[in-house]
């Protein structure tokens, strides 16, 4: 092979490995929020669920699904904020810090909560109850770093209000 050649062939295949870079750490998909099975990246932090991010306007909506791509529910949070979105098989059962789930129900949780997903803001757990329905719970990591701390007990409520 002459040394043009091997030059290029090194060019292309280091051209390659730079755009699959870039390809993959491409932002969190602005659209396909509520599908079964968005073409975006499951970003699960456990194999019995599916989770999806989407960010739009500064606003990051995490959906997540069970493994058979059933919506169960979703979250919108920003700066500490969180609502629940009104999609999915149990978005009624859907807690944040500043929402309890629209409904009580007397079921029991039949396992553990799993964590689904993950990051320096939030987390999101799945805990599956004994009527069939999964309880989806999201908190700030942000806010349980802050209550760890040692603090005033008053001044500590405040802050996860």
């Amino acid at each position: 092979m002459s040394k043009r050649r091997l030059r290029l062939a090194t060019l292309a295949g280091l051209l390659f490995v730079g755009l699959s870079g870039a390809a993959f750490a491409a932002p969190p998909a602005a659209t396909g929020l509520g599908q079964a099975w968005p073409n975006t990246t499951d970003v699960s932090a456990n194999p019995h669920w599916h989770a999806y991010v989407f960010v739009l306007s500064g606003v990051k909506y995490i959906q997540v699904n069970d493994q058979n791509g059933n919506v169960l529910g979703a979250i919108g949070t920003s700066n500490g904020q969180f609502i629940t979105l009104p999609i999915g098989a149990f978005a009624q059962l859907v807690t944040t810090p500043q929402q309890p789930a629209a409904v009580t129900t007397s079921a029991q949780a039949a396992a553990a909560p799993a964590t689904v997903y993950q990051d320096d803001s939030v987390q999101v757990t799945a805990t599956p109850q004994t009527d069939g329905t999964v309880q989806l719970n999201a908190v700030s990591t942000r806010m349980n770093a802050v209550s760890t701390m040692s603090c005033d007990p008053v001044e500590c409520n405040n802050r996860a209000q």
